[in-house]
């Protein structure tokens, strides 16, 4: 079984306000006689489900292309949380014991990648670093950020940074059971970018 949880990408998706929405330029159409069709994207690289370098929150800190892509593909545990709109996630909303080094967080607070809403939940600072005290390499969240929408001083951005963790948003778990799985979200190798689109999948581990 495998699981797209990665949201479709139209001009139609949601970005950060201010941020560059997706466009598409048609250069060359064969439906107007063309011998083929090519096509120019304009966007953000924080577009969907993306992976954060950790250059986005830490100066002189490593790109999106330094990242190691152990971060992106292994067994991962998948996990719904029930919380409000609007608050940080805390160590006592997980449960205890996380065995995998990689944690995907369903929280239901942006339900749709097409209607911007702000009032998302985000994870704690605290959280951050239990999980990396549990041995947690990567944490992905079904939100735009790990940190609330109207944050400046990016408090779990940067526990994210001490911890040398990384960050992967923008994910749809909506349909995805509660459970463990292969990850499969590497991100293009972008040379010197903050941030990288992925087509991240879940595929499912056969019971032995």
């Amino acid at each position: 079984m495998i699981y797209d949880i990665t949201p479709p990408i139209t001009e139609a998706l949601a970005v950060f306000p201010g941020d560059t929405p997706l466009s598409r330029e048609m250069l060359m159409d064969m439906a107007k006689g063309d011998p083929l069709t090519l096509s120019t994207l304009r966007a953000t690289v924080h577009l969907g489900a993306h992976a954060d370098g950790p250059n986005h929150y830490g100066t002189d800190a490593r790109a999106i292309d330094e990242q190691s892509l152990d971060h992106y593909l292994g067994r991962c545990v998948v996990i719904h949380v029930d919380v409000a709109r609007g608050v940080r996630i805390k160590p006592e909303d997980l449960p205890e014991g996380i065995a995998e080094k990689r944690v995907l967080i369903g929280t239901g607070t942006y339900p749709d990648p097409n209607r911007w809403n702000a009032d998302f939940a985000a994870l704690s600072p605290a959280l951050v670093d239990r999980l990396h005290e549990d041995g947690v390499i990567t944490v992905g969240i079904d939100t735009p950020s790990v940190d609330l929408c109207d944050s400046k001083d990016l408090p779990a951005h940067h526990r994210f940074l001490a911890n040398d963790m990384a960050i992967i948003e923008g994910i749809v778990l909506t349909d995805v059971p509660a459970g463990t799985y292969e990850l499969i979200a590497l991100p293009l190798r972008l040379v010197g970018f903050d941030a990288s689109p992925v087509r991240a999948v879940l595929r499912s581990i056969p019971n032995r």
